[in-house]
């Protein structure tokens, strides 16, 4: 090919390749799942916007939005726990906005000034291979996950960067009596776990694989990988009460596309988005002005058992209590038994 042909050839694929969309970047916990399915369905209704959805922990979520706060990557902080959404707020990381459906959520289920919301109510449960735990062997409560017989059997994700596990850790450690006697609770909990998995995929496919059979999870998400992926999962809510998560979503301050951003919000959070998520990712909407009736069967009928959550001393003391766990017992919980053998 001539020189001059080669040139307008380069020319013209790059012209076709540029995408003069505007760029909206989502940070997001909720599975590429879900993420691609929204993306579709709300550039369909905006062709001139370029959602962009990274999927990470809620945890991991709000490191990257802390450490991008001079320089806003993403306009759109999907997904959460609310003690993490406040935290943000105290920093200065969201900004507010009052959406159209605002009076339909509690004032648990927001944050102060309307700096964040909640989407959906996440409860968490004890997941398990369902091909090697059988019926009448399966736990039912936290405490039993304590039992000589689960030893070397539980697979957990990383506390660290997840939203989900750094509730059921807060709320474990206030389930207690003391502080203390929750770190305890943590250590025997730790005598009993095989491995901590990175991230939510490799949790799946240790459990799968069978390097392990039983886990501390959310329900939506045992939900997904059993009924979409076809994972061998089954899940028990806990008999004494789960701490259910108030999942927020938040504009992140002085993001860039800001009206891209409020138009991305009221939809994933509009009626029949929540309906679709609700029916396909078993997501229980937060709003209180849904028809249950277009709801499924199992979330209108089925009782949670809700645990007490002092969720502003969650936000606050949190960090600290998730630190003093990563430093002092993750992998080793035998040792701190020993040393702190409690009364």
């Amino acid at each position: 090919m001539r020189p001059f042909l080669l040139i307008l050839s380069f020319l013209m694929l790059a012209g076709c390749a540029t995408d003069e969309r505007t760029s909206l970047v989502v940070y997001s916990p909720h599975g590429k799942e879900m993420l691609t399915d929204t993306e579709m369905a709300f550039e369909a209704l905006h062709p001139d916007i370029n959602v962009q959805w990274i999927d990470m922990g809620g945890q991991d979520a709000y490191d990257r939005v802390r450490t991008e706060k001079a320089n806003p990557a993403a306009s759109i902080w999907w997904g959460g726990d609310g003690p993490t959404f406040t935290r943000a707020a105290s920093e200065g990381l969201i900004e507010p906005y009052t959406p159209a459906w605002a009076d339909a959520v509690p004032a648990a289920g927001r944050g102060a000034d309307d700096m964040w919301f909640a989407t959906y109510l996440t409860p968490e449960v004890i997941l398990f291979n369902s091909r090697t735990v059988p019926e009448g062997e399966r736990p039912t409560d936290w405490d039993d996950l304590l039992e000589p017989e689960w030893n070397d059997r539980i697979i957990i994700r990383y506390p660290g960067a997840s939203s989900t596990m750094r509730t059921i850790w807060g709320a474990l450690i206030m389930r207690q009596p003391s502080v203390e006697e929750g770190y305890r609770w943590l250590a025997r909990l730790d005598v009993n776990t095989k491995t901590y998995a990175a991230d939510p995929t490799q949790l799946y496919l240790k459990v799968a694989r069978e390097e392990g059979d039983v886990s501390l999870w959310n329900m939506p998400d045992s939900y997904i990988q059993s009924e979409i992926n076809g994972y061998p999962f089954a899940f028990a809510l806990p008999s004494s009460g789960t701490p259910v998560l108030h999942d927020a979503i938040a504009l992140v301050k002085n993001g860039p596309a800001s009206d891209a951003a409020r138009l991305f919000y009221e939809h994933v959070t509009s009626d029949s988005a929540l309906v679709d998520q609700a029916n396909r990712y078993y997501r229980i909407p937060a709003r209180s002005d849904i028809d249950p009736m277009q709801l499924p069967a199992w979330m209108r009928d089925g009782e949670i058992r809700e645990m007490e959550v002092d969720w502003e001393r969650l936000s606050t003391e949190g960090p600290t209590w998730m630190q003093y766990w990563d430093e002092n017992i993750k992998g080793r919980g035998a040792e701190y038994l020993e040393a702190n053998p409690g009364s």
